[in-house]
């Protein structure tokens, strides 16, 4: 954490860092991955050096580099950069790179649990830097640092974070069932936790209690908080994700379809058959229901909802 930190307050040491860093490229937004032997996908990770080779046989030259992003370090204080290289073209960059720039949503359902995140985190801070090139006061350009933490307007010197739109998500029970849901943006067949943005001066507990009620027509009787994750959609995401319970005696759903699609009670059994459903990945017909991959933490969710009902 200190290392880190030092990058993002010194310009100098962190442009010694980028000279031999782990990178990661992305295309328009969407990342490079390479499938494996075993048929599944992993990221690209290059060093810094096979990045300026690959700039070089496309055309393009090393200040480029530059451009690149801080998003983490490894065990072995190794700095980690993300670079969109969208300018470039990109079949010439996927033959080169041995991969293919996958759209994110879709490298969600492809990626292992442990490199989605890393992959998240850049792709929304790109995503920033691409949207915040002129200060809101002023009209005036914007200057990043050398590790695109922070942008700082030429003119008034106010500085610009990466922010986070706060979202409640939620897993209702009525102690036998849960209650899912599905928007007509989610591929076919699957189905989630509910979800809401939380409006100005909100608590978490008003947005929770307020989203049930507006999607389902549902009135909850208490909750739990559970974990929290960064979820890059729709512009990057802050959320929260809390379990909450509704009477039996009451649980009669009333879903206002302009939120969602659809929305039902799932028994335990019916959740278990889905979470030994793999997430559907495109090509045939997809399975009737199914969840959310497994570093999504509406399926943290469902996972601890069949934990405690069993248990």
């Amino acid at each position: 954490m200190r290392f880190l930190n030092g990058l993002k307050q010194n310009d100098d040491v962190c442009s010694v860092a980028l000279q031999d860093a782990h990178m990661f490229l992305f295309h328009r937004l969407s990342p490079l991955l390479q499938r494996n032997h075993q048929g599944t996908f992993r990221t690209t990770e290059l060093r810094t050096s096979d990045v300026q080779s690959l700039l070089e046989n496309l055309g393009s030259d090393r200040t480029l580099l530059q451009e690149a992003v801080l998003i983490g370090c490894t065990e072995q204080n190794q700095a980690q950069f993300c670079l969109d290289i969208g300018g470039l073209d990109q079949a010439a960059a996927e033959e080169l790179c041995g991969g293919t720039f996958v759209d994110l949503r879709k490298s969600f359902f492809l990626l292992s649990g442990a490199e989605a995140p890393l992959v998240a985190k850049a792709q929304a801070l790109l995503r920033w830097h691409k949207t915040s090139g002129f200060c809101s006061a002023t009209g005036q350009p914007t200057h990043r640092n050398q590790a695109g933490s922070q942008r700082t307007c030429s003119s008034s010197a106010i500085i610009y974070y990466p922010k986070m739109s706060p979202v409640v998500i939620v897993l209702v029970s009525d102690g036998e069932r849960c209650l899912l849901g599905r928007q007509a943006t989610f591929p076919r067949g699957m189905y989630s936790a509910l979800a809401g943005f939380c409006d100005m001066g909100e608590t978490l507990e008003e947005t929770l209690s307020r989203e049930v009620a507006e999607e389902v027509g549902l009135e909850v009787k208490s909750f739990s908080f559970s974990s929290s994750q960064h979820w890059p959609f729709p512009q990057s995401s802050f959320m929260m994700a809390c379990h909450a319970s509704v009477s039996p005696a009451h649980s009669q759903l009333c879903v206002d379809h302009s939120e969602l699609e659809d929305a039902r009670w799932f028994s335990q059994q019916e959740v278990l058959c889905a979470l030994q459903t793999p997430p559907h990945r495109g090509g045939g017909a997809a399975p009737p229901f199914w969840l959310p991959p497994k570093h999504a933490v509406a399926h943290r969710l469902i996972t601890e909802w069949i934990q405690n009902t069993r248990s």
